[in-house]
């Protein structure tokens, strides 16, 4: 049978397993603890292990008792707010420190 490593979205990001065992020793599981937010699902919550799920995330985090930042630090900035991800944070990225506004193709100063 072969092993696969567990998916893990970065280095810094806590592992799935330490994430669930902090929810049991504050007396959670990952399906009591949809249930308690009404989820139907008992691996909705789950899904924020191998993906951005920020809504999931946050309930994750409060029920351990720990900012969300620290869980996920390569998810979120350190003051809380949720990091830009994919094609969007390649164009803030890519755009210059002036403000720029793209309209049909051409690229005018933002007033």
């Amino acid at each position: 049978m072969a092993m696969h490593p567990a998916n893990k979205a970065s280095r810094e990001d806590w592992h799935p397993a330490d994430i669930k065992a902090a929810l049991e020793k504050k007396g959670w599981t990952l399906s009591a603890l949809g249930r308690h937010y009404g989820l139907t699902s008992s691996s909705t919550l789950a899904h924020a292990f191998a993906r951005s799920y920020p809504l999931g995330e946050r309930r994750i985090a409060e029920a351990i008792g720990v900012p969300v930042q620290t869980i996920w630090p390569s998810r979120w900035n350190e003051d809380g707010t949720q990091k830009q991800r994919g094609l969007r944070a390649m164009r803030i990225a890519a755009q210059s420190t002036t403000l720029r506004c793209q309209r049909n193709g051409n690229v005018t100063q933002a007033v």
